[in-house]
């Protein structure tokens, strides 16, 4: 149990019906006490797990703050496995801030971003994959997001690190036997451990190649609309928003600088952004905007380059799209509400990219186009099976766990010392005890918690 009691207003700033100030630590109660008048008489302590109405007493001068509803949270059922105390008051900046200024006058301290969940984490309530998750789940964007976040929070992803974690062990464990009590058990033939390895090595790769997906349901999606001036990208985007949020007229080059909106396709965050026209031009302004452009294209999960059907292929696109091999694209023929000189068959044998036909004046082919756009971003598979990886950090530990497999396995096949296949399944089964939080320096918990707001 922590020696210090922590304080923070746990709720944002503004007026709101409620507000709370929470508190955690051995003198939580105590604290309460000297603030706190019960609009009944109760035994002491109070009863755990309940509401009761009364009133925050200022002790210096007898004042009424506020009228309130306390919460006692005896340890260990609590957030933090600590006491806990939660004042429900009524919102605003003054009361807040006086109720949370008598309780650290009353000998709590102000408790530091991410705090009580550290406090959680170190207590052993939760594992840092859903330490992790709290925040994803404050953070979330979509209802995709949210759902993978709460997954998390449950310890899915932990308990599957965990049992990974525990295969390899085993595996030490048969290894170490062996080495160090070769005369007293039977002999290991190193060869039967590839199954094990080769099926762990699979499950952790698999986890790896979720993290596109998971980073786009956390993040959003990136998508960015290109092509030359003129052939429907406003049109595009206000036909995707469903409202007039661009200027669109046929002059070229209308739009000079990016316009960002927010949008949910198939409950993903999208960030869709319009840009400028690529080509060459003397004015300075739109000369500005293409530069941008050209930067945000190299920033985009997804580009959407759009092409004029009704009009021959241009040797600017050839030149922007070899620009863009690299990058993820899908091709939109704009315009197949007018006859036609761009076909979709045309297109596709010359390109490597999915092409789709669409009218932004129409919105003729936006279902087909948004399936797509959901597609490349997501793969095939875009439902939620399966632990998906959301954080960056759990993919470089899945890597560096899986490059020290792959030498375990070379060490065998190699009839190498098995004091090395040792060494290497003891940094593989180190990597995932990372992941949960189980060998993790303090600077990491630092860099980890220091995103999480006050108060939680």
């Amino acid at each position: 149990m922590s020696l210090d009691t922590i304080a923070a207003i746990a709720t944002p700033w503004g007026q709101a019906g409620i507000g709370i100030v929470r508190m955690s630590g051995p003198q939580a109660l105590a604290i309460a006490g000297r603030l706190f008048r019960p609009q009944r008489p109760h035994p002491w302590p109070w009863p755990s797990h309940r509401l009761l109405l009364g009133r925050i007493v200022n002790p210096n001068n007898g004042e009424i703050v506020d009228e309130v509803l306390l919460s006692y949270q005896q340890a260990p059922q609590s957030y933090t496995r600590e006491e806990v105390v939660e004042i429900n008051c009524h919102s605003g900046f003054a009361v807040l801030r006086q109720i949370l200024e008598l309780v650290l006058e009353q000998g709590a301290r102000l408790a530091q971003p991410g705090e009580f969940t550290l406090r959680a984490f170190l207590s052993g309530r939760l594992d840092l994959t859903q330490a992790e998750a709290v925040l994803e789940v404050i953070q979330a964007r979509s209802e995709a997001g949210l759902k993978v976040a709460a997954k998390h929070l449950t310890g899915g992803l932990g308990q599957k690190i965990s049992g990974l974690r525990q295969t390899i062990l085993n595996l030490l464990a048969r290894v170490e036997a062996d080495l160090d009590f070769g005369e007293e058990v039977p002999a290991l033939h190193y060869p039967d451990l590839l199954p094990e390895l080769e099926e762990a090595a699979g499950e952790i790769t698999t986890l790896i190649q979720s993290y596109g997906r998971g980073r786009i349901l956390r993040e959003g999606l990136q998508v960015v609309l290109a092509g030359r001036p003129n052939v429907g990208k406003s049109s595009l985007l206000n036909q995707l928003l469903q409202t007039e949020r661009v200027l669109v007229t046929d002059i070229p080059g209308t739009t000079r600088d990016i316009i960002a909106e927010q949008l949910t396709m198939e409950g993903i965050p999208v960030c869709l952004s319009d840009t400028a026209g690529l080509r060459q031009t003397q004015d300075k302004i739109e000369e500005l905007g293409v530069a941008r452009t050209r930067q945000y294209l190299t920033q985009a999960d997804l580009i959407l380059y759009l092409l004029d059907s009704s009009q021959p292929w241009q040797a600017e696109d050839t030149a922007n799209l070899s620009d863009l091999s690299e990058q993820r694209v899908v091709l939109v023929l704009n315009k197949c509400d007018l006859p036609p000189v761009l076909t979709v068959p045309a297109v596709t044998a010359a390109w490597p990219h999915p092409v789709v036909a669409i009218s932004a004046l129409t919105g003729a082919g936006l279902p087909e186009l948004r399936r797509a756009i959901l597609q490349q971003a997501m793969g095939q598979q875009t439902g939620f099976g399966g632990e998906i990886i959301t954080q960056a950090r759990h993919q470089q530990h899945l890597h560096q766990c899986l490059e020290h497999l792959s030498r375990v396995q070379t060490t065998i096949l190699a009839n190498g010392l098995p004091e090395l296949a040792a060494l290497e399944l003891q940094a593989a089964a180190q990597e995932l005890g990372a992941i949960l939080g189980l060998e993790i320096g303090e600077e990491v918990l630092d860099r980890i918690f220091s995103q999480f707001c006050l108060g939680k």
